[in-house]
Order: C-alpha cells, then structure tokens, then sequence
C-alpha cells in the first residue's frame, strides 16, 4: 500500500486525530504571534472541536457534521475560524477514506463547499473568487487525498484478493496432481500384484493337477489357496475399478506395468524419446536395475520419463542431459540433470506424470526424497530409493526418511 496507506490506515483514526488536536493546541498557544491572541469563543469553539474529533473518531459522518455545525457557528462569532475549518475538512477527507458509497462523502463535500461560500455572499466580486479558490483548498485537497486513499487501498484489496486466489488455484493444482499420481500409482500396483498373484493361483492350479496322489489334506490346502488367491484377483480388479479410465489408460503407455526385467530397455526407449525431440541425452544405467522389484523399477520407469520430459520442456531441445541410475547395496541412485541451453523443442517426449510434484509423491511413497533444484544454468534432479524391505510386516507404512544423493 505504500507510505500513504500507513500514514491513513483505518486502524489509526484515534492517532491521527489526536495529532491534530495537538497541532491545533499548537497553533492556538504558539502562532499567535502578528495576530491578536485567541478569544475565549475561539478557545471554546477549538476545544469543542477536538473533543469531538477524539470521540467520533471511529464515526466519520457524524464527525463531519458536527465539524460542520462548529464551523457554521464559528464564522460569525470569530475573526480566525482556522481550527474549525481545519476540523471540518479533515473530518471530510476520513469520510472519503472510509465511507461505504462514494455518494455520502460527495454530498459531504458539497455541504462543506456551501458552509464556505456562505460568508462570501454578497461581497465584492474579488473577495467571492478569493472564497471560490480557498474551495480548492479547504475542500478539494482533502477530497483529493481521500480518493487518493481510497483508490490505493481498493488496489490493495484486489491484489490480495488476486494473489490469495492464485494461491488456492496453485493449491488445488497441486492437490490434483497427487491425487492423480497417486491414483496411477494405484493402478500400476493392481497390474503387478494382479501378474502376481495370478502366476501364482495359475501355478497352484497345475500343482493341483499334476499331483494326483497328494494326501487329502494337502489337496485341501491347494484348493484354499487356490480359491482365495482368485477372490484377491476379484478384489483387486473390483478396488482398482473406480480408479480406471478405459478411455483414458487405453494405449497409454505411462499406466502399464513392466516386467522388472524389461527396465533396462524401457529406460533406453525413453531416452531415445527425448534423444528425438532434440536433446542430446548421456545415459548411464547400471544393468543391475533388472532385477528391482516391480514397484520400485516402475518407480524409476516414471521418474525418468518425467524428468527427461522436462529437459525438453524447460532447457530446449539443444540442451545436452545426463541421466544415471545405478543400484547400490540395494538402493537405487537416479539423477538427471542438464546444461540449461537450448530452444524449445517441436516435440516434447511424453512423460505421463505431473511435474515436480509427482515425481516428489512417487518417490515419498517408497520412503525416499526427491531433490530438484537450479545447478549453474541447468537443473537437476536426484533421489535415492532405499532397499526393498520384504520382511516388512503386512500393513506397516514405509516412512520417508532423510538421504544424501551422490552428486549426478
């Protein structure tokens, strides 16, 4: 808002009212030097004006009119009206700062401009147009500045408003986007437990089959498992419906489990993708990422395909990438970064994810952290996903803890 705003802010009415009580003490105590002293009316019509300027501080109409009604009497009782002028148009300019509709302090004004004029009907015509332009300064000025006010607080008012509104949309956005993710996250679980459990309800099936001579009770244990890993397929597929688009997942191949084994080539299809959009992509990825669980290789499948998506989007199609993915005692270290130079390409390689923010929910679900920030004039972005824990117990959360990436 401004200097202006602080000095005419709502909250210090009382303040500045008081202030110019004092000024006016002032000026009745020490101006009155070249000038005959104050008389007992001019005293007792300024300190009924600032008592009334500190009572009505927080009602500006009535302030005005009561200003206004001392000024009416002070004209012919007193040679100096300074004080009750004074009082009247302040009075005026907080109306005009604070009034609800902008008719109240228009006719506010008027009622001042004709208290001044009143005492200059009649006169000589160039004592009139003396009284005529004194208007601009006992009724114009204040009116001015409490437009001034007025405008520049409205101002305030509505970039608030803008920026709060921008705030929401961008916390809505953000919203939207985990909850997509995570509903792709979703989905991608319910192909690889589904691959899963029916090799394994199809296995127990054969063993079924194939040995005949089992003891009765062994066959009964086959037939359990046999029909309670078909109804966790009927389940799944029943839990995992409402998050299932047909329209939207068919051919998509972001929402596609892989086999843990096809990683390697699928990383190498999507750095190809980026490499033929433009961007000059070094890969270096450790085969040992072949034999990661389906979670967290489908995990490092998107994170990179989003990331390479973004080289293309943000550094341009001449930028030069490096993208590296290595497994460590168990741990998968993953980074892209690039050099920052390039145009925007024709074609931006798909990536299927959103942005920053999914990548950052992908990656906290497995228990990692995703860091993602400027380096020079490139960007990069790095993660650890910690080992698998397959002896976790059924229902126990993973929980992001803190890791230090290895610089990419």
């Amino acid at each position: 808002m401004g200097w202006v705003g602080r000095l005419f802010d709502a909250r210090d009415t009382l303040a500045r009212m008081l202030l110019l009580d004092l000024s006016g003490v002032g000026y009745l105590v020490v101006g009155a030097h070249g000038r005959p002293a104050p008389t007992a009316t001019q005293w007792l019509l300024a300190l009924a004006a600032f008592t009334v300027a500190l009572l009505c501080h927080r009602r500006p109409l009535l302030n005005l009119l009561l200003q206004s009604a001392l000024l009416v009497a002070a004209l012919p009782l007193v040679d100096d009206v300074t004080i009750n002028q004074v009082g009247a148009s302040w009075a005026l300019l907080e109306l005009t700062m604070r009034a609800a509709r902008p008719r109240t302090f228009w006719l506010a004004a008027g009622l001042v401009a004709v208290i001044d004029l009143s005492h200059v009907i009649g006169d000589p015509l160039r004592q009139a147009l003396t009284g005529l332009f004194g208007l601009a300064v006992t009724v114009g000025l204040p009116l001015l500045l409490g437009l001034v006010v007025r405008t520049t607080r409205e101002l305030a008012r509505q970039a608030e408003e803008r920026a709060a509104a921008e705030q929401r949309r961008h916390e809505s956005e953000s919203r939207a986007a985990r909850a997509d993710e995570r509903a792709a996250i979703a989905r991608e679980l319910h192909d690889v437990l589904a691959h899963h459990v029916a090799s394994m309800v199809l296995r127990v099936g054969v063993a079924r089959h194939v040995l005949t001579d089992l003891d009765p009770r062994v066959g009964e244990v086959f037939d359990d498992v046999h029909r309670t890993g078909t109804a966790a397929l009927t389940d799944l597929r029943r839990l995992v419906a409402v998050l299932r688009d047909p329209d939207g997942v068919r051919g998509d191949a972001a929402l596609t489990a892989i086999e843990p084994a096809a990683l390697p080539a699928a990383l190498g299809a999507a750095v190809d993708r980026a490499r033929q959009a433009g961007v000059t992509v070094e890969a270096d990825v450790d085969p040992a990422v072949g034999t990661l669980d389906a979670v967290r290789g489908q995990a490092v499948l998107r994170l990179t395909q989003e990331a390479l998506t973004n080289v293309a989007k943000h550094a341009g199609a001449a930028a030069r990438a490096r993208f590296t993915v290595a497994v460590v005692d168990g741990a998968v270290h993953w980074a892209v970064s690039d050099d920052g130079r390039g145009a925007a390409p024709a074609v931006v390689p798909a990536g299927g994810g959103h942005g920053i923010v999914g990548m950052r929910e992908r990656v906290e679900v497995l228990g990692g952290r995703l860091e993602a920030g400027p380096t020079g004039e490139g960007w990069r972005v790095r993660t650890v996903l910690p080992p698998a824990a397959p002896d976790r117990p059924s229902g126990t959360a993973l929980r992001p803890r803190p890791v230090t990436p290895e610089p990419a």
